[in-house]
C-alpha cells in the first residue's frame, strides 16, 4: 500500500482540478443551503443566522487554510511546518472542546489535550509505520486532520451531555454523596449513560459505512483508480482509527466533567448549580 498516497496525489488531484470545480460550482452547491434557509424560515426554527454564519465561516476558514497550505507545502521545510500545523489543529480542537463546557472545569483542558494529541499521534504512527502512505507533509496534515476532525464533535457532545447531566441530576449527586459515595464511585454511577449517548452517533456512522454512505478516503481512492479491495482496506484502517479516537476522547471528557462536579472535599462544585458562562467559541 506504499503507493496509495502517490496515486491519490496524482489521480484525485488531477480529476478534481480538471476545470469542473470552480466558483460557479461552489455557488451552485449553495442551493441546498438556500433551500434549508427557506424551510427553516417557513417552520420558524430560528436557525437561519446559524446556517448563514456557518456557511460564511467555513468559506473564510477554508480559504485561509488553503493559503496557509500553499505556503507550507511549497516551503523547503514543509515537513516541519506540517507538524507545526498539527500542533495548531490540536490546540484549536482543545480550545473548542473546553469552551463548549461553558464552565471552568478542573482538569478538562489537560485531559482533552492529552486525549486529542495521544490519539492523533497513535493514528499517525499506525498509518506511517505500516507504510499505508508515504511520510510527507500533505499526508501528515491529512491523517492528523481526519483524526482530530472526527474526534472533536464526539468530545464536544460528551462535554455538553456531561455538564447537562450533572446540572439536571443535582438531586442524584447529593443523594450519592449522602450515601457515602466517593468521586470514583460517583463517576461509575453517573458517567456510563452519558458516555454511551455521546459515542452512539460515531458508532452508528461506522455501522452504515459502505451500505448507506461511501466515506471520503475510499471514494478518493476509487476515483484515483485504486483496486476496490485495497481501497476498502485503507478505509477500514481510517474508520477504526476514527472510531477509537472518538471513543477515547468521549470517555476522557465525560469522566473528567463528571468527576469535577464534586470537589476533593466531596462537595458539589459551584458550576453544577450556576448557569453556564458561554457556549460559543
Amino acid at each position: 500500500m506504499v503507493g496509495v498516497s502517490g496515486v491519490v496525489e496524482g489521480g484525485v488531484a488531477q480529476s478534481l482540478t480538471s476545470g469542473a470545480v470552480g466558483w460557479p460550482a461552489v455557488l451552485a452547491s449553495m442551493s441546498l443551503v438556500l433551500l434549508a434557509l427557506v424551510l427553516a424560515r417557513w417552520l420558524r426554527l430560528r436557525i437561519e443566522r446559524e446556517l448563514v454564519e456557518a456557511s460564511l465561516r467555513a468559506a473564510g476558514q477554508l480559504l485561509l487554510v488553503g493559503l496557509v497550505f500553499a505556503f507550507i507545502f511549497g516551503s523547503a521545510h514543509a515537513i516541519w511546518w506540517s507538524w507545526l500545523w498539527v500542533v495548531v489543529m490540536a490546540t484549536a480542537a482543545t480550545v473548542v472542546v473546553v469552551r463548549r463546557a461553558g464552565h471552568r472545569i478542573r482538569g478538562l483542558p489537560l485531559v482533552t489535550a492529552g486525549a486529542i494529541v495521544g490519539t492523533s499521534l497513535l493514528s499517525i504512527a499506525v498509518t506511517f509505520g505500516f507504510g499505508v502512505v508515504a511520510h510527507d507533509p500533505v499526508s501528515v496534515v491529512v491523517v492528523a486532520g481526519i483524526t482530530i476532525g472526527n474526534a472533536v464533535p464526539s468530545a464536544v457532545l460528551g462535554v455538553n451531555l456531561s455538564v447537562a447531566s450533572c446540572r439536571d441530576r443535582v438531586g442524584s449527586l447529593e443523594a450519592l454523596l449522602s450515601l457515602g459515595f466517593d468521586r470514583r464511585e460517583i463517576v461509575r454511577f453517573m458517567a456510563p449513560r452519558t458516555a454511551r449517548a455521546s459515542v452512539i452517533p460515531q458508532v452508528e456512522r461506522t455501522k452504515v459505512v459502505g451500505l448507506i454512505a461511501l466515506p471520503g478516503a475510499m471514494t478518493g481512492l476509487l476515483l484515483a483508480g485504486v483496486e476496490p479491495v485495497e481501497a476498502v482496506v485503507v478505509q477500514l484502517l481510517v474508520m477504526y482509527l476514527i472510531l477509537g479516537s472518538a471513543t477515547v476522547c468521549v470517555l476522557a471528557s465525560v469522566v473528567t466533567v463528571t468527576r469535577s462536579a464534586v470537589s476533593p472535599g466531596l462537595q458539589l462544585e459551584a458550576w453544577v448549580r450556576d448557569p453556564p458562562d458561554h457556549g460559543d467559541d
